[in-house]
């Protein structure tokens, strides 16, 4: 509860911190992944994958960015879209994204969460938000505020939390 808290507080606009109001969408959007992201990983233990973590990550990621691409034509997003108006900014952004979110983190998380417990295991989606903050301060100008290292240190507090009681339970 304490990660959740955490999180609320980094996404909230009714937490009185001085800041600008969160997108309420985005926020809908980001729940509504990460309770996607949690049916996949249940269904990632039951189905049968490829034994090969790199070839099972690689083909969800595959399936994965046919199913945006379409969800993005679909909902016209590539109207206006040009190749040359893509700064070099973003171009890095989205190479970072491609190797260090993508194939290394996502082919961990395989391994992952076929060798330890959930519980450790569901500590990524308190870390991932505390991650995103400190690259945005450090690489993409963002300040921090209030509320954001009050987010930090709650989300920070619950993953040592969890991963002692797990470790103390099965030790």
């Amino acid at each position: 509860m304490v990660g959740v808290a955490g999180v609320a507080v980094l996404v909230s606009h009714n937490a009185k911190f001085g800041d600008a109001p969160i997108d309420t969408v985005g926020a809908i959007a980001l729940i509504v992944g990460a309770i996607s992201w949690s049916i996949g990983s249940a269904l990632t233990r039951k189905l049968p994958l490829p034994p090969e973590k790199g070839m099972s990550s690689g083909a969800q990621m595959l399936a994965g960015g046919v199913f945006l691409t379409l969800t993005a034509a679909t909902l016209g997003e590539f109207h206006g879209f040009a190749v040359h108006n893509v700064s070099m900014k973003a171009w890095l952004a989205l190479a970072y994204l491609t190797v260090a979110g993508s194939i290394i983190a996502f082919t961990a998380y395989l391994w992952l969460i076929h060798h330890e417990s959930p519980m450790k295991v569901g500590t990524y989606a308190y870390v991932n938000p505390v991650v995103a903050v400190g690259l945005g301060y450090f690489f993409g100008g963002e300040a921090l505020t209030a509320r954001t290292v009050l987010g930090t240190l709650l989300v920070l507090v619950s993953v040592v939390v969890i991963t002692v009681f797990a470790s103390r339970r099965n030790g």
